[in-house]
């Protein structure tokens, strides 16, 4: 049976992180536990308006309006919705590029939206920066944005509802089950169908 009460989580941090392998690594959790998930994309890759260090406020704007429109799409077709970033990290970015200004007035919608998350999972930079051909290698450049999420995490995640996880520690054998059990224990739902005895290899 399908869940009364849809579940959201996000994989949060930096770039290059390996939030993208998590992000698909715990869908696939999901999955074998016999719930349906949907999995939401990193949108900066798609931004028109640019990215890295010579993204503008407008770009970054443009980041967290589509990462809000990605999520309103995707959180009901599924039990899980799994996001590749959330808004708080997404404004860490924005608040960069702003120098900690607001010039479009959007933190009050973070602060609303960021409680919409039901559980999110920091990864955390101990590995290095790999080319993919769209994210930033600059290492100054991730140590900022760091920087800027150790202060504002704290201001719009409580502490009972973030997961941190070392980026080395997402290979192939990390086991996500306990961070599934603790979402679906937060939504107050079952992670196991009551029809199933153990998890769908």
């Amino acid at each position: 049976m399908s869940w009364d009460r849809h579940a959201k989580i996000a994989f949060i941090g930096s770039h290059s992180v390996r939030k993208s392998n998590a992000v698909h690594a715990f869908a696939s959790t999901i999955g074998r536990a016999g719930r349906s998930v949907e999995v939401g994309r990193e949108v900066v890759r798609f931004n028109p308006l640019g990215l890295n260090e010579g993204a503008t406020s407008e770009a970054q704007l443009w980041v967290l309006m589509t990462q809000v429109q990605q999520e309103l799409e995707l959180a009901k077709r599924a039990d899980v919705l799994v996001t590749d970033r959330s808004v708080v990290d997404n404004f860490a970015y924005y608040l960069r590029v702003t120098g900690g200004e607001d010039p479009f007035g959007v933190e009050p919608l973070i602060r609303r939206w960021a409680a919409t998350y039901d559980l999110s999972v920091r990864l955390l930079p101990d590995i290095g920066l790999l080319a993919d051909g769209v994210r930033s290698t600059n290492d100054a450049f991730r140590d900022e944005i760091e920087v800027i999420l150790d202060r504002i995490l704290p201001i719009y995640l409580p502490s009972d509802r973030c997961v941190s996880v070392p980026a080395s520690s997402v290979t192939a054998e990390f086991d996500w089950w306990a961070i599934a059990e603790r979402m679906a224990a937060i939504v107050g739902e079952p992670l196991i169908d009551g029809q199933l005895s153990t998890p769908l290899a």
